[in-house]
């Protein structure tokens, strides 16, 4: 608080104004202080703090989804953040493209929804690999058929199950995949007058390069915004047992799936008794009825085995194991 002038120091005061010792413009000068616009229109509730730890966020999104998709596209993928911005719903909303790819998602247990923005052209892209193309992309956009909006469903819902844990360090969430539209005008999530922040990633399939647009409601993030700063999330990231997550890790690869094969033995024959086979024919293979088999783990020979049976199916039994320097 400023100091309280006493009577005497006003009286010298009023007196030095009257006699042009001390001019007004001079005091008002000393006291003025800077100023900044502030505009309600748009209001600024997202700081560059905030920007910058969803940037980390997705960053770590990015990551997941190079490494998860090309499972499904069999087709490499790279992922960058290229920006972030804080701007109203209405700018970010007439800014689309039609038709475009919209991912409505309910955030919760947060409030409301954000929505995921994908390129046209990527979104054709996957279809195209996910049917077995080479992941062209169309040279003239068009709308998305039935079939095709029945596929890229499920690429975006495998998307929508990622962000789980980007966010961890702020919120536990359990995002679901509401519904995707490809007219913008059916995406009004919140009022136009609302403030987003929007975080762009270059996603990058091939030969084929597009955007993905993460709208992020202020209404949505409002109760964590307080955790949206890098000092609490790398705070949160060192309270994280390192143990738990190589658990995590070892139950996800347990799950994942591996063809195996057993050669009973190997033959060559002629074109012409290969076309004349029948039932009932023999084809005399070089291996011996009591030599062990060779079982294939993929395209690596991994174990030796005895072939016989179980109940109504055939099986083997696993003799040895077969090292790498073997």
């Amino acid at each position: 608080m400023a100091d309280v002038l006493s009577q005497n120091e006003i009286d010298s005061l009023l007196q030095a104004l009257s006699s042009g010792e001390l001019d007004a413009d001079d005091i008002s000068s000393i006291d003025e202080k800077p100023t900044k616009n502030y505009d309600f229109r748009r209001p600024a509730k997202f700081s560059k703090e905030h920007l910058r730890t969803l940037e980390i966020i997705f960053e770590h999104y990015g990551r997941l989804i190079s490494t998860s998709l090309p499972v499904y596209l069999r087709k490499n993928i790279s992922v960058s953040v290229v920006n972030s911005e804080a701007c109203t719903f209405s700018e970010f909303s007439t800014a689309l493209a039609n038709p475009v790819l919209l991912s409505v998602v309910n955030f919760q247990p947060l409030n409301g929804n954000i929505m995921l923005e994908l390129a046209a052209n990527l979104g054709f892209t996957m279809i195209d690999r996910m049917l077995g193309g080479p992941g062209d992309p169309l040279e003239k956009s068009r709308d998305f058929s039935e079939i095709e909006r029945s596929i890229i469903d499920k690429i975006l819902a495998i998307c929508v199950q990622l962000l789980r844990e980007p966010w961890k360090n702020v919120v536990e969430i359990d995002p679901v995949l509401e519904r995707v539209e490809t007219n913008p005008q059916f995406a009004q999530i919140i009022a136009p007058s609302e403030m987003i922040a929007i975080v762009t990633l270059s996603i990058k399939i091939g030969d084929v390069e597009g955007l993905m647009n993460c709208c992020l409601p202020y209404f949505t993030l409002e109760t964590v915004m307080d955790k949206l700063n890098t000092k609490y999330w790398f705070a949160s990231m060192k309270e994280n047992n390192e143990d738990s997550y190589g658990e995590t890790l070892e139950t996800a690869v347990r799950k994942v799936s591996m063809p195996i094969k057993a050669v009973l033995g190997k033959s060559v024959i002629t074109v012409s008794d290969f076309v004349n086979l029948q039932n009932g024919d023999i084809i005399k293979l070089n291996s011996k009825v009591d030599n062990e088999m060779d079982i294939y783990v993929g395209n690596i020979k991994k174990f030796k085995a005895l072939p016989g049976s179980s109940k109504d199916s055939y099986a083997i039994r696993v003799t040895s194991i077969l090292r790498e320097e073997e």
